[in-house]
Parts: C-alpha cells; structure tokens; sequence
C-alpha cells in the first residue's frame, strides 16, 4: 500500500473494510446487511484505488474478487454472508 493515508492496515480496528465496485450487486446487498445490522465498515472501491486493488489480488490469487471483508484481526473473507462476517467478528472481539 502506498501514497494511501489510510490503507487497509491503519482502518480502526473495531471497523471491517469491504472491497467493492460500484456494479457489484453481491456488494449492494452485504452492505444493506451491514447497515441494517449496525455493523460499522469502511468501503473502499477497488476501481479506484490501484493500491486496494492490489490487495484484493493478493488475497484472491490474483482475482479482483468483490465483495473482499478484511477483518480487524488481519484475515479476509471473499463474498462473505453477513453471517460469516458476525462469526469472525464475534471471533475476533
């Protein structure tokens, strides 16, 4: 991650980060979920952010797989149900 003043390492470690675009329905409903739940996030649109992008490759073997969660603890999830992101949340609180 570079020239980003808050990346995906320095997000506040009580907030999850979804990597998204902006024609991604898979991202449209895990954020009404989220929101609907009360669950704070910070989403950062891989389009355009090249850093970001990259990282979602990373995690992704190389795909720009949306929606992409990473977790306060470090780990990811690629197109997590809102389930699964309450179970790591739950886990890593």
């Amino acid at each position: 991650m570079t020239d980003s003043t808050e990346t995906p390492a320095t997000t506040p470690s009580s907030t999850i980060t979804m990597f998204s675009t902006t024609w991604c329905g898979y991202c449209r409903t895990l954020k009404k979920q989220l929101d609907s739940q009360g669950i704070a996030y910070r989403e950062v649109n891989i389009e355009e952010d090249e850093a970001s992008a990259a990282f979602v490759e990373g995690v992704n073997g190389g795909n720009q797989t949306v929606p992409t969660v990473l977790f306060p603890d470090g780990s990811t999830a690629t197109n997590p149900s809102l389930a699964q992101v309450r179970e790591r949340l739950a886990a890593t609180s």
